[in-house]
């Protein structure tokens, strides 16, 4: 009787072992990717993040973030192994974000990667008044990718390239050097504090991550199987829209919500492409590709957007005697609830193209001569005498010889 249920056992006792070998190396692979040595399978501060985060009723976030990037999750895998970069990386992303474009540090990093300013644009991220590239999902992943690819070729291993990444390549540089060794387990010496409490965990944060999102066993326990059918191939794509032209249009046409279209595109600032560029890079779900190249057709842009910070003295009537466009339009355009301004308020100025000729952004200063009234100036700059009273702060229309006037025609 005992051999008998022996044998039953036997069966169960063999695929856990083989379950546990399988795991075990996929774990050892995990850990070379990032040229790591087998030995931090056993390291406690990691395994206790993977155990908290491996705690399905506790944290729910690994998922929600995973889901959350669903969409284009393949597409920054794509193109880390573009650049060379271990695909295991996107977890570095994860552990920078939570795979959350919008995401802001108090100190100004930004976007999935969390690139400072200074960082973005050394990489080629545009970041002006209207895109912040750092939140482009696409091109922020290229320039992380080139990144980490510069560190990795400066400090010769991944896991060195991840650290630096987080706490900078002068003062890792540093750390090694006081170290006396760029060995894993030396840098992470919690007495001799070589590198920053922040970096010691940072690096563990990454493999824990990549170990739960390699761990099939984990995740089809749970509700979010389905994060283990994640295509190969691209989920988005990348169309261009022309200069000026807005997604809410796109969202209509295409038949894309709005939210998921916002989603894919937070670098825009605004509803619409910036105006300067002839066309730009627009991400729209794979699946709307087709339609998009059947029914999207550029139009002559009816506007031109101007981006104008409010300073002392401004108001709508000014402001849209300065560009040509009524005050009205620019608070409703701007969805202005009174018409009080704040001091450095961004507004998005829609300049109609048929005025494109019009000098609206000029500024000039007019010296008053001798016979000069406020209604002859306007007549000749073509500024009605409302608009000189309210950018010269005049009371009146008594102007005197020698009175110099800013005029914004």
């Amino acid at each position: 009787m005992i051999r008998f249920f022996l044998l039953l056992l036997l069966p169960i006792f063999l695929n856990a072992n083989l379950t546990y070998v399988f795991n075990h190396n996929k774990e050892v692979a995990l850990l070379e990717s990032f040229d790591i040595d087998a030995s931090f399978l056993y390291d406690p501060i990691m395994n206790q993040m993977k155990a908290q985060k491996l705690n399905i009723d506790k944290n729910q976030h690994f998922f929600k973030a995973m889901d959350e990037a669903y969409t284009f999750i393949p597409s920054i895998k794509s193109i880390l192994t573009k650049h060379g970069v271990p695909a295991e990386f996107l977890y570095l992303a994860m552990a920078e974000s939570n795979f959350s474009t919008r995401a802001y540090s108090p100190k100004r990093a930004s976007g999935l990667w969390q690139f400072m300013p200074a960082t973005g644009k050394l990489y080629g991220l545009k970041i002006d008044e209207y895109v912040d590239e750092r939140r482009d999902l696409i091109k922020s992943t290229e320039a992380a990718a080139k990144y980490l690819s510069h560190l990795h070729k400066r400090f010769g291993k991944w896991y060195l390239a991840a650290i630096a990444y987080n706490c900078g390549g002068g003062r890792l540089n540093q750390a090694i050097k006081r170290a006396g060794s760029d060995d894993l387990a030396v840098l992470l010496d919690p007495k001799k504090k070589y590198i920053p409490r922040e970096s010691r965990f940072y690096i563990r944060k990454i493999v824990a991550l990549a170990m739960i999102g390699y761990d099939e066993q984990f995740l089809m326990s749970s509700e979010y199987e389905h994060l283990l059918n994640r295509a190969n191939a691209y989920s988005i794509s990348t169309v261009q829209l022309s200069r000026g032209d807005s997604i809410k249009r796109l969202s209509k046409m295409v038949g894309i919500p709005l939210n998921e279209l916002k989603k894919l595109n937070r670098q825009l600032k605004y509803d619409f492409v910036p105006p300067y560029a002839s066309t730009y890079d627009i991400y729209i779900p794979y699946i709307k590709l087709n339609e998009f190249k059947q029914k999207y057709k550029s139009e002559p842009m009816k506007n031109i957007y101007k981006v104008h910070v409010v300073t002392k003295g401004d108001n709508l009537s000014a402001i849209g005697a300065k560009y040509g466009v009524s005050y009205k339009v620019i608070k409703d355009f701007n969805n202005l609830k009174s018409y009080r301004l704040s001091l450095k308020q961004r507004l998005v100025i829609p300049i109609e193209t048929s005025n494109k000729n019009k000098k609206v952004t000029s500024q000039h200063y007019y010296m008053v001569k001798a016979g000069d009234t406020l209604e002859s100036i306007s007549k000749a700059y073509r500024v009605s005498v409302q608009s000189i009273k309210l950018q010269n702060h005049l009371n009146s229309s008594f102007i005197k010889v020698g009175d110099r006037l800013k005029i914004n025609e």
